[in-house]
């Protein structure tokens, strides 16, 4: 294996989205904001970039299709699943898990305050984009995947599937209000004007979204007892590299990893530290912080590869696949290597005992 550092100038690393965009908490955004791997590769000469706040047009598509050599991303899986499924030469490397207020908005009269009321109900999804469907980037329309994951996951709690609730289909420009609550304003009027029962969103800046409109969370998908009910987008999040970056440059990523992962024991120290992080990476007001991160999230930012997560990421692929994102299915132990995060972790761990 080659470790040819002097060759690369400059890490890409995505914060999805970060800088106020509907970001949310992640262990390296916390290591960047920290000033922790600016630190650890200054004196290399290596110039660290974010993808989304960095990078022009000719090279933030890679957010999408993973073709950059040196990006090391940590965003939602609609990205990455579907990009390795039409051939992205990528390797699973670490996933996160972090409960990030996934809900189903209801009016104040709503009678829904549990999974098994949603029978019969008309539930709000978003449309795909026109242009999604012409590039065959299905993935890309996430608030209509997110939505319609979460509504299975909701109806699974209840011994519930979508055939027992009415699917309406809300026409949609993600291009729209893209920043406000997080991207999911456009189906709050639908659920105040009476044509859809129940939307779902996701996020700190929704739960702001819902305050402003007069709306209330009637389903609360983080309280549902198993983890399985609220698998979506960003839960389990992959972090993902080209696998030229594993034969060329295996000890950056696993230096990367080991200040994400001491981030991460920062954080079980830090809560209000992090929630302020949080403020500026997601847009959200303290209250909408408060509101989407709860139950001690700040204690397990680190990444894993457990028995668990691994279970709960393929259940993600298995949904894509059979609801047609994906143009084929691929072999998803095959795409998993554990090599660096295992090494970091020893770095970790090491350094800890020499403490």
């Amino acid at each position: 294996m080659s470790n040819v550092n002097s060759k690369v100038e400059t890490l890409w690393f995505t914060r999805c989205a970060g800088g106020g965009r509907g970001g949310v908490p992640t262990a390296s955004g916390i290591a960047y904001k920290l000033g922790y791997l600016e630190q650890e590769f200054r004196a290399d000469g290596i110039q660290l970039r974010t993808l989304q706040e960095d990078a022009g047009p000719e090279l933030l598509h890679h957010h999408y299709e993973h073709g950059l050599p040196t990006l090391i991303r940590e965003g939602g899986n609609l990205f990455a699943i579907p990009a390795k499924a039409q051939g992205a030469q990528t390797r699973l490397i670490g996933l996160t898990w972090i409960d990030e207020a996934q809900s189903i908005l209801v009016r104040p009269d709503s009678d829904i305050r549990s999974p098994v009321q949603l029978k019969g109900k008309r539930l709000g999804v978003p449309a795909f984009r026109a242009n999604d469907i012409e590039e065959n980037r299905r993935g890309r329309s996430i608030n209509r995947l997110g939505a319609l994951h979460g509504y299975k996951g909701a109806l699974a709690a209840a011994g519930l599937t979508l055939d027992d609730v009415e699917l309406v289909e809300i026409p949609w420009d993600q291009a729209r209000d893209a920043d406000a609550f997080g991207g999911w304003r456009q189906g709050f009027q639908p659920l105040l004007d009476g044509s859809i029962d129940g939307f779902y969103v996701k996020g700190a800046a929704a739960q702001d979204g819902a305050r402003v409109f007069g709306l209330e969370v009637g389903i609360d998908l983080d309280r549902l007892p198993e983890r399985r009910f609220r698998v979506n987008n960003g839960t389990p999040r992959p972090i993902t590299v080209h696998q030229d970056f594993l034969d060329n440059h295996f000890d950056l990523l696993v230096r990367f990893l080991h200040q994400t992962l001491r981030a991460a024991e920062w954080a079980k120290n830090n809560l209000a530290g992090v929630s302020e992080i949080l403020q500026s990476e997601t847009g959200a007001t303290a209250s909408g912080v408060a509101a989407a991160y709860r139950n001690g999230f700040h204690l397990s930012l680190a990444p894993d590869l457990s028995a668990e997560r691994l279970a709960l990421f393929r259940q993600q692929k298995n949904f894509l696949f059979t609801y047609g994102v994906l143009d084929r299915d691929f072999d998803f132990d095959a795409w998993i290597d554990p090599r660096p995060l295992d090494e970091a972790l020893r770095r970790l761990h090491s350094t800890k005992a020499a403490a």
